[in-house]
């Protein structure tokens, strides 16, 4: 099983930029695809990023194409989400997740989850 903590949460004024980080330790990091969710106070959780084990394919939705971008590390077994141009609805804790198929949209395709980080952006 591996284990995921996520880092770089916290206050960022709109327009602003944001590093959210995600060490995994346990397992071959590079034998998992990852991705990044988020989740508002009395909203479901949804997918912001996925990427696959080489990094060589990404997914993103429309809310966030363009300002976000996932990477991976897999030589330091971590996991990045890079945000630019950050709206007050971007605000939400984010949650790294591993799994065995790229680009799941359900958080039950997921094994393993970090705690989450949170992220606010000021208007």
């Amino acid at each position: 099983q591996v284990h995921l903590r996520e880092s770089g949460g916290g206050l960022v004024q709109a327009e602003g930029s944001l590093r959210l980080s995600c060490e995994a330790s346990g397992g071959v990091f590079s034998n998992y695809a990852l991705a990044w969710f988020r989740q508002a106070p009395g909203k479901e959780r949804e997918l912001v990023a996925a990427i696959s084990w080489a990094g060589g394919s990404t997914y993103y939705p429309d809310f966030v194409k363009g300002r976000f971008t996932i990477s991976r590390d897999n030589a330091e077994s971590t996991l990045y989400l890079q945000m630019n141009s950050l709206k007050p609805e971007d605000t939400a804790v984010y949650y790294c997740a591993a799994g065995h198929r790229f680009g799941a949209l359900t958080k039950s395709d997921y094994i393993s989850w970090g705690q989450g980080t949170q992220v606010t952006v000021s208007s």
